[in-house]
């Protein structure tokens, strides 16, 4: 008999179960072992309890599409959630053309540390910068970049490590 109350149970439980997996993932990759750690107790906890709900009932292929659907909401939801927390940092690099040189002072009068150069492009010369921020905060740089230099190139990535610099003084 298929029970609608089984079905919203393992697709909660399994939501719940994938984004916590999801986030202790991220937490290992960010080497944030003991909140990892603590994570992964309630993560496996909610697991069994959604794989014994639905082994108990093997023979209901609607249990099993339950199970599917909530796996694939929680890596939605995990994904949410990190974009929420927003952990480490973003390495963006931007490259514009050579007459938006003002862009560098107006990011570090908007609290970013820059550091910037010539370069030369296709076209000519451009001026290229990279800005390290929190994850954060990253959108607040590209809305800054957007008002400023709509064209302008950008590549973010997440560093793994840095040391000294500009992020010395504020830490």
């Amino acid at each position: 008999m298929i029970s609608i109350e089984t079905i919203v149970t393992i697709i909660a439980m399994n939501m719940i179960y994938v984004a916590l997996f999801t986030i202790r993932i991220i937490l290992v990759m960010k080497a944030r072992r003991v909140l990892a750690s603590f994570i992964s107790i309630f993560e496996v906890f909610v697991y069994l309890m959604a794989l014994n709900i639905v082994l108990k009932s093997i023979d209901e292929p609607v249990n099993l599409a339950a199970y599917c659907i909530g796996w694939g909401a929680g890596v939605w939801l995990g994904i949410k959630i990190d974009e929420w927390i927003a952990l480490g940092y973003s390495m963006v690099q931007i490259v514009v053309d050579y007459e938006s040189a003002k862009l560098p002072v107006t990011l570090r009068e908007n609290g970013f540390g820059v550091t910037s150069w010539t370069a030369e492009g296709k076209d000519g010369p451009r001026l290229v910068m990279q800005v390290l921020t929190r994850r954060n905060q990253e959108k607040r740089l590209l809305h800054v970049i957007e008002e400023l230099a709509p064209k302008a190139f950008l590549i973010s990535s997440e560093p793994r490590m840095f040391r000294g610099g500009f992020w010395t003084r504020r830490i």
